[in-house]
């Protein structure tokens, strides 16, 4: 007989699915459109829309992963929902020559303490980099954390100012430093960057984890599959993670109690600082 916690998680994977196809939909069309012509074909098997911890954080995601990125440097590549995403936000782009060892300090001061993230430059260059420009940009700087989860596994996401999980820079980037083969996939305290199913998809928007989540095999609700770049950890601040995962998710209502919603209590990022690059 299901148990009652099958039929949640259930309920949770049919409601983000929902969500998601009516998110990406829009977007899958034109480049379904666009390949069918033929023209710019390269271009958009390397780009996606709009950025979600998607589909596959309930295993239906069986995209391949791609390289991080050319021999040259980092690619930065365009976002095609630039023009009819309101929630992209222009900031230009980062230098394609980046630091490739090290490690660096990203500081998230919000409205529920601060958050220190050790983030990997050696194993996640490009994204090191990304992310390092954006805060640059005071990108991040009052912007709410926007989603949690709380039914299979734990994680607050942040990282899109529009507060809507569609948002972010008008640029795209390829995946790195995937947790491949690992078991947990994603340990209690990584900071993971947030893709739609499409490859070379990574943007602005990360996830905090606040316990282990399993590698999955695709075919189960639980766990995650190894396509997330693992940004780096976090070195100071879980007890405010803690905190925040511990008060629940909630619906649009801010009071009805969900599995996969927004934090009850509201996380706001009043503004983010990036420290210089360390030997490791």
């Amino acid at each position: 007989m299901t148990s009652t916690r099958e039929r949640q998680r259930a309920a949770a994977r049919a409601r983000l699915e929902r969500e998601m196809t009516t998110r990406a939909e829009g977007a899958r069309k034109r480049r379904q459109r666009n390949a069918y012509i033929g023209a710019g074909l390269a271009v958009l098997i390397l780009i996606g829309g709009g950025t979600w911890l998607g589909v596959s954080v309930f295993g239906k995601d069986k995209k391949s992963n791609t390289p991080a990125a050319a021999p040259s440097g980092c690619q930065w590549l365009p976002d095609t929902d630039s023009a009819s995403n309101p929630n992209l936000k222009e900031v230009g782009t980062p230098a394609t020559d980046v630091p490739k060892s090290g490690k660096q300090l990203l500081t998230l001061n919000t409205t529920q303490g601060k958050i220190e993230i050790e983030m990997n430059v050696t194993d996640a260059p490009c994204t090191t980099a990304a992310i390092a420009y954006l805060t640059g940009q005071k990108f991040f700087d009052n912007s709410k954390c926007h989603r949690m989860v709380t039914e299979g596994f734990k994680i607050l996401q942040c990282g899109d100012p529009s507060a809507t999980g569609s948002g972010g820079p008008t640029f795209k980037y390829a995946e790195e430093n995937l947790p491949t083969g690992q078991n947990p996939a994603y340990e209690r305290g990584v900071v993971a960057m947030a893709k739609t199913q499409s490859p070379s998809s990574t943007g602005s928007q990360f996830f905090l984890v606040d316990a282990d989540i399993p590698l999955s095999d695709g075919q189960t609700t639980q766990g995650l599959t190894a396509d997330y770049t693992v940004l780096g950890k976090i070195v100071t601040g879980l007890d405010v993670l803690d905190k925040v995962i511990k008060a629940g998710a909630v619906g649009e209502d801010g009071k009805t109690a969900a599995g996969d919603g927004k934090p009850k209590l509201e996380v706001k990022i009043t503004s983010a600082t990036v420290g210089a690059v360390q030997a490791s």
